[in-house]
């Protein structure tokens, strides 16, 4: 018996996300008892840092045919892994991938699925997995009956807890099937950080006035190592591209910290980044709905507290340097 978790990389090197969910599948394996083991398909640097995370075996698929990443073809080689190491739990990272896979393995499987993990399941009396419903306005307990269970896990969930073992590297390997999909072009975000893997992130909405603004909310990202995200209107009337759009309809997103500058609150938008930690919100609306859910407020113009911030980091970075 044992728990297996896929482990995505991007150019040679683990995501964030696979961390998570190693981490997330270590604590879990020690709690119930089983093997933690992590599937890592295509060429990959360190890993046996997963070792750090209480993964004491890797299985390592390098074929080159996964390389498109058709989720019909990694969800084969996840199942033969499955079976390969009679798992009984799989766990994936809540993003693009996990998404893509963890559903159609479900069906693969008959497997139960939840989605969306907040928190490690509780075993005291069957398995439930706590999950945030309703725009996160409210928490389920989803009990899994299956047999085989699998667990998609959203960042920052759980705590990161240093349960270090030694990672045996074991290569893997299986036939992929024929698939109806074909992937014609893969075209990469140019940013330097992405944004569902950012610890910290400064958003802003229509209270930066015009696009030619964004450059001082560029300044205030790079002074704290951010990615930047935006509103769902301002990637509408073309200011900021899509795929920096946060939100219910855009990306969700946990970071350890969000700054919402020039950003009203309405549910929509809250629904995709109530789960950061510390929210900071700066408007020049005190009844903006944001300060509601904000951590920190600011009232005042972003023009004259943004550029404030950046001194403040600059200085803060340089004096501890």
């Amino acid at each position: 018996m044992s728990i297996l978790i896929y482990a995505e990389t991007n150019n040679g090197t683990l995501t964030k996300n696979a961390i998570e969910a190693a981490n997330y599948g270590g604590l879990l394996a020690s709690k119930t008892g089983n093997k933690a083991i992590a599937l890592v398909i295509g060429a990959s640097n360190g890993l046996d840092q997963l070792g750090k995370y209480g993964i004491s075996k890797v299985l390592h698929f390098t074929n080159s045919g996964t390389s498109d990443f058709d989720p019909q073809k990694v969800t084969h080689v996840v199942a033969e892994a499955v079976k390969s190491e009679n798992s009984t739990i799989v766990i994936f990272a809540h993003d693009y991938s996990g998404k893509s896979v963890a559903p159609r393995l479900s069906a693969k499987l008959d497997a139960g699925l939840v989605s969306g993990a907040i928190a490690l399941p509780n075993t005291e009396n069957g398995f439930s997995v706590k999950k945030a419903v309703f725009s996160g306005k409210a928490f389920a307990e989803v009990e899994i009956l299956t047999s085989t269970k699998i667990i998609s896990v959203l960042p920052n969930s759980v705590e990161k807890v240093n349960n270090q073992v030694t990672a045996e590297i074991v290569p893997f390997n299986t036939e992929l099937p024929s698939t109806q999909l074909k992937v014609k072009e893969i075209k990469k975000e140019s940013t330097e950080l992405s944004l569902t893997e950012a610890d910290i992130v400064v958003s802003a909405g229509r209270g930066l006035k015009g696009p030619e603004n964004w450059g001082m909310i560029e300044d205030l990202a790079h002074a704290l190592g951010a990615a930047t995200a935006c509103s769902r209107p301002v990637a509408d009337i073309g200011w900021r591209p899509h795929h920096e759009h946060v939100g219910q309809t855009g990306l969700a997103i946990r970071p350890n910290l969000y700054f919402a500058i020039g950003i009203s609150g309405a549910i929509q938008h809250l629904a995709g980044v109530n789960g950061s930690k510390i929210i900071v919100a700066i408007n020049t609306d005190a009844e903006a709905p944001f300060f509601k859910a904000a951590d920190y407020g600011i009232i005042g113009d972003a023009f004259d507290v943004v550029p404030k911030l950046v001194e403040a980091v600059k200085k803060f970075k340089a004096s501890n340097n």
